[in-house]
């Protein structure tokens, strides 16, 4: 079992990503597919008047700031656009992919953050009115259970709270949770570059290989949303699944690619 997720910002290649899917799923492999799409929400929030607002935590990450509008916009760009357009691409291949948000029988469950703690010009702030969640219960049986019927699940990064509200999750540790909650034994990250660089953006500066013990070592040198994929790594790694890579979503053959050991390989 893998799980794959890639990211949702400009320069992926959907189409190489299905065509790969499509010789794995038809080869034996099974597979669950989480993304995220956040080049598109972006157009859309700008499109409607709504201009998306990054923050960042006071541990130095940084996310988008999900106030009501914008979790509706995040909904109707991530598990409206993106989700179903993979579900196109992958039943035009033959493959009965399913499309879901994490929201849908609580695939993804936790905890809404209804405040958070930002920086912001060198000091801290509490942001309200907060629509963000971290996931704490997968619904693993439900993805067994398509699987088990022929079905290929699609996952968009949406959760339920514990009180059934909407939340945006944060997809590479959505995707840590999947792979967990099914005993996954490799995990990809694919986005748009090669992997952990020791010196963004130089790709020359592909870091191979992480040894199991020491990911958390490397925190410090990701950059920007790579932070938030090496903290996926990490609980992915601490929940039981045997590999974690960081690839390339641009390239042909993303996810053999990967399982071949292009990109960061952490084992």
């Amino acid at each position: 079992m893998i799980v794959v997720k890639v990211g949702g910002g400009a320069g992926m290649n959907y189409d190489a990503l299905c065509a790969d899917i499509a010789e794995l799923w038809r080869a034996g492999q099974r597979l669950v597919l989480v993304h995220g799409g956040s080049d598109e929400t972006n157009k859309l929030a700008e499109q409607l008047g709504h201009p998306p607002r990054f923050v960042t935590s006071p541990s130095g990450y940084t996310s988008r700031y999900t106030d009501r509008a914008t979790l509706e916009i995040f909904v109707m760009a991530v598990a409206g656009k993106v989700n179903k357009l993979l579900v196109e691409r992958l039943q035009r291949l033959g493959i009965n992919a399913v499309g879901l948000a994490g929201l849908d029988g609580r695939v993804l469950e936790g905890q809404r953050k209804a405040a958070i703690r930002i920086v912001e010009d060198g000091k801290q702030k509490i942001l309200r009115d907060d629509w963000t969640g971290t996931i704490e219960r997968t619904n693993a049986a439900l993805l067994r259970l398509l699987l088990d019927a022929g079905y290929l699940p699609v996952v968009a990064p949406i959760a339920a709270s514990t009180q059934g509200e909407a939340v945006n999750v944060d997809g590479d540790r959505a995707a840590a949770a999947v792979a967990e909650g099914l005993s996954a034994n490799t995990l990809l990250l694919l986005s748009n570059v090669p992997g952990l660089l020791r010196n963004f953006p130089d790709e020359s500066s592909l870091i191979a290989h992480i040894p199991r013990g020491a990911v958390e070592e490397y925190a410090g040198v990701a950059q920007g949303r790579m932070k938030k994929k090496v903290l996926g790594a990490v609980e992915a790694l601490h929940g039981g699944v045997g590999r974690v890579v960081l690839g390339d979503a641009r390239v042909a053959q993303p996810i053999s690619r990967a399982l071949a050991g292009a990109g960061t390989v952490i084992e």
